[in-house]
């Protein structure tokens, strides 16, 4: 084995070199060559987020795309992933496994599994160093191959949820000084147009959650034409009310239906959020362990023909605030045996990705797994304004915060 240095560089040297589709391979068989690791393989998250598919194997052994695939429920990975902690146990051959979680910004992207021969707390820091670089190379190299979208597909694909997943972020979940957020959907069995988005600014973190009318390609495409607009006013710098107004003239002038949804522009150094509601089912927001809806003024849904602009409404974000964005299809007549407000109260101390998950599993599973809307939330953890930096984990800053101060729910207006 080498020194205490990670080498780095050399790894992302390699990894640069080689073919998109090799980049696993590169770093696996660094940690072959540098700590004797043997059965070195990685394990992607799948789109649902309800298991693992086995890509690639250090052994030149690649499963291909989707043909390994484990359950995460319940299992060692689920709690690796949960507790973005190493797992070690022997091997009872002498050996060690080896778990690393590879997450970037708080986006779990899977796991680095291996054996080795020996464990220490160098090699083990080491082992997590690598997953990292691991995580960072995966997030620039499946923009150049299908490798890795293959790998995270273990169901056929319509073509409308081909439409909508591409309209997602390309990582459910972002974490900053400020913040954590993170999403997730359960699509409908037949595409319900639902759509959650985020971008970070200079000074601004911009959130979206909306709901397309209809289902299939109808609703897919209803849903590419309303978030295209919205993306459109961001990048160009408008204002939430010019955003909104965007998003609303484009389906009045497609003439292609109506849309509910909800727009956030939340100040990085105030925590001041100016919101727009257009039909959308009010946020929940989680203050002093008790969580209730915010009183906030629905205006009609994108689409609808009002004299009316939609209205801004404001109000201000404190340290350890939990807001949760929701679909329609998370409260559907199904769902009701899933008790939204007492999770988001029982998951207060986990990662917000974690929260997101526990709440679409619950309604997945309430609804027998068969879901007439789609199911989406959009989780926001507030940690201040001016943290002392980025704290990931598995309770991200949240769980290492004193008990907050009492307040009143946010005023609307």
């Amino acid at each position: 084995m080498d020194g205490d240095t990670l080498g780095l560089e050399d790894v992302l040297a390699e990894a640069e070199n080689a073919s998109p589709v090799d980049s696993v391979e590169v770093v696996a068989r660094n940690l072959q060559k540098r700590f004797g690791a043997a059965c070195v393989s990685f394990l992607f998250v799948d789109l649902i987020g309800e298991g693992l598919v086995r890509l690639a194997t250090a052994d030149g052994t690649a499963d291909g795309c989707g043909t390994t695939r484990t359950v995460l429920r319940d299992s060692l990975y689920e709690k690796v992933l949960r507790s973005q902690r190493l797992h070690v146990e022997a091997d009872g051959e002498g050996g060690h496994r080896v778990v690393a979680p590879v997450t970037n910004r708080g986006d779990c992207v899977g796991v680095l599994e291996m054996t080795l021969p020996h464990v220490d707390e160098r090699v083990l820091r080491q082992v997590g160093e690598a997953a990292h670089a691991l995580a960072y190379i995966i997030v620039t190299d499946r923009r150049f191959t299908d490798l890795y979208h293959c790998g995270r597909r273990t169901t056929p694909m319509s073509l409308a949820a081909e439409i909508q997943h591409h309209l997602l972020p390309s990582a459910s979940c972002c974490e900053a000084a400020q913040f954590s957020v993170a999403g997730g959907l359960v699509p409908a069995d037949d595409i319900g147009g639902d759509t959650y988005d985020y971008a970070v600014d200079q000074d601004t973190l911009h959130l979206s959650i909306t709901d397309a009318m209809g289902h299939d390609t109808d609703s897919a495409l209803l849903a590419t034409l309303l978030l295209g607009a919205l993306r459109g006013a961001r990048r160009t710098g408008c204002d939430i009310a010019e955003q909104a107004r965007r998003a609303h003239q484009a389906l009045l002038d497609h003439d292609r239906g109506l849309a509910t949804g909800q727009l956030l522009r939340i100040s990085l150094d105030e925590g001041s959020v100016q919101l727009v509601n257009a039909g959308h089912p009010r946020p929940l927001l989680l203050r002093d362990g008790t969580v209730e809806e915010l009183p906030l003024h629905a205006n009609l849904p994108f689409g609808v023909p009002s004299p009316h602009a939609h209205l801004v409404q404001r109000f201000s974000l404190r340290p350890y605030d939990r807001l949760v964005l929701l679909t329609d299809g998370m409260q559907e007549r199904a769902a009701a045996d899933a008790d939204l407000i007492g999770l988001i109260h029982d998951t207060r101390l986990l990662h917000p990705r974690e929260t997101v998950r526990a709440l679409v599993t619950a309604v997945h599973d309430a609804c027998g797994g068969s879901l007439r809307d789609d199911a989406t939330v959009l989780c926001l953890d507030w940690y201040g304004a001016h943290p002392a930096g980025r704290r990931s984990g598995a309770g991200g800053a949240r769980a290492m915060m004193p008990k907050p101060r009492s307040g009143d729910l946010p005023p609307s207006g």
